[in-house]
Order: C-alpha cells, then structure tokens, then sequence
C-alpha cells in the first residue's frame, strides 16, 4: 500500500485523512501543530505522496530525502514554501487548492477594513475596561467607508471579489497591476486602472492582492507609503512580505497613514518591532481562508490531487504539468 505524510495533526476540513485512510496508508504529525523540520526530514522518507502546510519547507534537502516521494499537494492556494523547480527535476509532482479562497479572502479583508475604519478592536477594549462611563458624541469619530475611494493593488480573483463588495458601499475604485485587466473584468468590477503610486495618493483605503514574487516584495514601502492620504488606511491580506513592515511601524507611528489592518506578516509569526504596541492597527494571525466552506473544499481539493497523483492520473490543479511525461506524437501514416 502507498504511503502518504500528512505533516499537521488536525487539517480542518471534512474527512482529509479518513478519505487518504480509504486508499493508503497515512502517517499523521503524531503531535499538536506543525511537524518540526528534523521530524519531517525524517518521516518523509517512506512517503509516496505528502500534505503540506505553507509551513513546510519543501526544498532540494528534503526531496532528496525522499526518494520515492510521487506528490506534494500543498494545502494553500500559494506555494512558495515548495521549490517547484527542483520538484521538477525529481520528477515530483506539485499542487494546490486554487479559487476556493476567493470569497473567504474577500471577506476578511473587508471585515478588517471596516474594523480600523470604525476603531473597532479600541473601542471595544474601551467598553470592556469599564472607562464608558457615558455617552459623548465626540468619541471615537471614524473614517467614513461609504463613498471613499479604495485602491485594490492586484485585481486578480480576490481583487476582484473585493471590487464587488466596494459597489454595496458606493465606493469609487480603483486597481493598478502588471497590467490592464480586460475590458469586461474592469466593467465587472466597476473599476478603473491606474499607475501605483496615483492609487496610492488617490485612496482613502488601499488593499493588497499580488502574489508574493520577487517583483513584489517590498512593492509597500517607506516611499510608498509616504505618498497615501495621512487619512488613509492600509490593509494586506495577501502575503507578508509585500509589505516593508518595518517602514509601516514608522509610517503608523509618525501619523503617515492613519492606519492599517493586517492579516499576514512579514515573518511569521514574528512581528516587527513596536507593531503591537500600536492602536492604529488591527492585527490578525493569517485567518484569511478559515472559514468552514472554504476549508472544506480545500480538504477535498487536497484528497483529489493526491488520489489522482498516486493512481497515474494527471492531478486536477497541478503547478508544474511539465513533469508528466510527454506524448508522443502519432506517426505518419
């Protein structure tokens, strides 16, 4: 029987490992959380297929470690914790869970949004301290959503799920990206195109969603943050490293910007110095996908790719299709 490594104790979702249970033989993280590094550079050993984490390093060490390893089928949309390249040159096949966050993601991004727009992680803290004592009408004035202007930095899937929601709010938006989306997607979304840096002069809320390349790391930096409203507000559920945290530590501090909403960090789950003594900030520990749906499907999504793989199939969301062998072509008659 085939051999599959799933490397974190309790994935959320219906029935992952009961339904490997049913074709193989599964291997469990044996303890709460992630699989420390030693243990799986020891486990994967045995392994035809492997459930990975976006925890999970999965470079050229530990595939050669694992030498009859088929798949690794990553529970997360991204997958830059895996070398795809040298995955590739092993033969290995990778995968993930594409378009099932979208919504999730969508939602949690506006959900923080409106959190630091209406002061709500202080104020509710205030309430519970016993320090409301009576009403007053100057209290904690907010930023108004309604009628503002939000800047959707990458308008892919989630961009544009965003998008959608801004139009309950009457919101003008705009994106910048690589480049110009299509017609009928800008019409969908209700948004317009525009250079980065006039999104980021021009918004009252600015929201990320790129993938994390090495084009965009850093894409949020000191500069760029020096050039948002000081009434704006930054949020990024979208990956860590997009975003200079350090600068942001400053820009918050200074009053650059008047706030921002985090779902994800440069250095998980380190923070940058000074972020959590700040009030001007939500901070959130990477929940972008939790929601039931979403995870549900991800687990189901995970078991295919990993059936498939170990039966001889091509998996329904491979990353890298170039390691399936190639076709020959038929011969001349």
């Amino acid at each position: 029987m085939l051999n599959v490594l799933v490397t974190y104790r309790n994935v959320p979702g219906a029935g992952l490992v009961e339904r490997l249970r049913e074709r193989f033989h599964v291997t469990v993280n044996p303890v709460e959380g992630q699989m420390a590094r030693d243990q799986l550079l020891g486990a994967v050993g045995e392994a035809d297929g492997m459930v990975a984490m976006l925890t999970d390093r999965v470079d050229a060490l530990l595939l050669d470690a694992a030498p009859r390893l088929k798949v690794v089928a990553n529970y997360a949309v991204g997958f830059n914790n895996v070398d795809v390249a040298a995955a590739t040159a092993r033969g290995v096949m990778v995968t993930n869970t594409p378009d099932v966050v979208t919504d999730a993601t969508a939602d949690l991004a506006w959900a923080i949004l409106m959190g630091i727009a209406r002061n709500v992680v202080v104020v509710d803290r205030f309430t519970r301290s016993g320090q409301w004592t009576e009403w007053r009408p100057e209290a904690f004035i907010a930023a108004d959503i309604t009628g503002a202007t939000l800047g959707i930095v990458g308008l892919g899937r989630i961009g544009q799920a965003v998008a959608k929601r801004a139009a309950g709010f009457d919101m003008r938006v705009l994106y910048a990206d690589i480049q110009q989306a299509p017609r009928e997607v800008e019409l969908r979304s209700g948004a317009s195109f525009v250079p980065l840096d006039t999104l980021l002069r021009e918004s009252d809320f600015v929201t990320i969603h790129v993938p994390l390349l090495e084009a965009t790391r850093h894409l949020i930096d000191a500069r760029a943050l020096s050039l948002m409203k000081p009434t704006a507000y930054l949020v990024n559920a979208a990956r860590g490293p997009i975003v200079d945290e350090r600068a942001l530590v400053h820009a918050l501090q200074a009053g650059t910007i008047a706030g921002a909403a985090l779902d994800v960090y440069e250095d998980e789950p380190r923070l940058a110095e000074g972020l959590a003594e700040l009030d001007n900030v939500i901070l959130i520990p990477h929940l972008g996908a939790n929601s039931r749906r979403t995870r549900d499907h991800m687990a189901a999504m995970t078991v295919d790719n990993i059936v498939a793989a170990l039966s001889g199939a091509a998996p329904p969301n491979l990353v890298n299709p170039e390691v399936l062998p190639r076709k020959r072509p038929l011969s001349a008659a």
